[in-house]
């Protein structure tokens, strides 16, 4: 088999998150008096680390945000996050149908992390194989979130696929020498459609992709 490891980012590719952190911290930066449309927000903090979307609205925006700004955008996605996260349709099938082992790679917190797994009834699925950039202190589009992944898996780069939704993921898992199949949903498909790599509409089309490399 050609692959022996499949590497699945969090957001966006497990579960339906990036929409609801881009609400929450949109909502939070307009009470500060910073207007920042949703497009804006999944345009450029789709894939990134909080850190990178706080300093890019100081930055842009010349607003410097409250000392307590992140920790209440985690209260308060947490919330919505418990309220309304849905797994991505069809993931469960996915999953229960992969003969190889499989991990989870994040640039969020561990603790985010298992909190949406368990929210969406996946976490049994990735018990021991949750990999957080927050863990080793480096964030994608450095590919070293993956290349722990692989090494604590125990397996060598060309050995994996990984499965991204981002152009930041997509970039970080190329550099680090990875194949990758492109995750495609609204909010991606523009950018995603001249890209040299296999895309996907569904899970369904991922599990065929993931069959026929196997």
């Amino acid at each position: 088999m050609k692959y022996k490891c499949v590497i699945f980012d969090c957001d966006g590719v497990l579960v339906d998150s990036e929409a609801i952190s881009s609400t929450v911290l949109t909502e939070m930066a307009n009470e500060l008096g910073v207007v920042i449309s949703h497009e804006e927000a999944l345009e450029n903090f789709t894939g990134k680390s909080l850190k990178y979307c706080l300093n890019y609205i100081e930055t842009k925006y010349g607003q410097s945000l409250p000392v307590d700004f992140e920790h209440q955008f985690r209260v308060k996605s947490f919330e919505q996050f418990a309220l309304n996260l849905q797994p991505i349709d069809g993931i469960h099938e996915v999953l229960n149908s992969l003969n190889i082992p499989f991990c989870v790679a994040s640039s969020g917190p561990r603790e985010k992390i298992i909190r949406n797994l368990t929210t969406t009834n996946l976490i049994h699925h990735f018990e021991g194989k949750i990999f957080s950039s927050y863990d080793i202190q480096s964030w994608k589009p450095e590919p070293h979130i993956f290349l722990h992944a692989a090494k604590t898996m125990g397996f060598e780069v060309h050995e994996c696929i990984v499965i991204e939704d981002s152009a930041t993921g997509i970039q970080a898992a190329q550099s680090g020498g990875f194949d990758v199949i492109g995750f495609v949903n609204d909010d991606n498909t523009e950018r995603f459609k001249d890209e040299n790599f296999p895309i996907c509409f569904s899970m369904n089309e991922l599990g065929e992709l993931l069959t026929k490399t196997n």
